[in-house]
């Protein structure tokens, strides 16, 4: 295989007088070797520094690298992300739509996977009419065009895994005799213990980062 130790050594030995070998073809041999196994690690690396030059090739710390110099601290990896996730979300970052509504709803279903509830007071698709589209307490909404560039945001958590080998109460009778008090299969449970890659600031911050500077969202998160 092209860069591999029997490759490099070849080479080698082909560069050298053939009535060198058959004297020493030992001695050769394991010299040849160790500076074929300098070769074919620096022939990797190269390799290696070469996928790094790319996004769509950069594996490892380089994608948090990248990350980085595009983006700041906004886009840090998840805990267990895998390089083709990340990657995928440095480039939707880099070249997603900003500062429009449709803009706001694909990121937060993006980030969330659920899309959020927008409504905007000065907006009559939003609020209904009178006799279009309105019926009192069940659809449209009270509008105000004295609340200009202003839009009521309610972004819902993402669906996460809850409580990892934690039984909810009365939910499988078969697990009651499993764990121990306050541990295992039938410990007490708090929202802190909740696993999710997506936090309420990373939900704050897609919509800081999305709509436009003059435009004021009032946030609510919800599950």
């Amino acid at each position: 295989m092209i860069g591999d130790t029997n490759d490099f050594n070849s080479r080698l030995t082909a560069l050298l007088p053939l009535r060198w070998l058959p004297e020493v073809k030992t001695v050769a041999s394991a010299l040849l070797s160790g500076i074929s196994d300098g070769w074919t690690w620096l022939y990797g690396m190269l390799g290696y520094v070469g996928l790094q030059t790319r996004i769509e090739t950069a594996t490892d710390t380089f994608l948090d690298l990248i990350s980085q110099d595009f983006l700041g601290t906004t886009l840090p990896r998840q805990f267990g992300e895998t390089d083709a996730n990340f990657r995928a979300r440095i480039q939707r970052e880099l070249f997603r739509a900003r500062a429009t509504r449709p803009a706001l709803v694909d990121e937060l279903t993006s980030l969330t996977g659920r899309a959020p509830t927008v409504f905007e007071p000065a907006r009559p698709a939003d609020t209904g009419a009178w006799g279009q589209m309105l019926a009192y307490n069940a659809t449209g909404g009270w509008g105000s065009l004295m609340v200009p560039f202003q839009v009521f945001v309610t972004a819902f958590r993402p669906l996460g895994t809850g409580l990892p080998f934690v039984c909810g109460w009365g939910s499988n009778p078969a697990t009651y005799g499993v764990g121990g008090w306050n541990g295992g299969a039938i410990e007490y449970g708090s929202l802190t213990m909740v696993q999710s890659q997506v936090t309420d600031d990373d939900i704050n911050a897609a919509i800081a980062t999305t709509i436009p500077v003059a435009v004021t969202a009032w946030t609510r998160i919800s599950n």
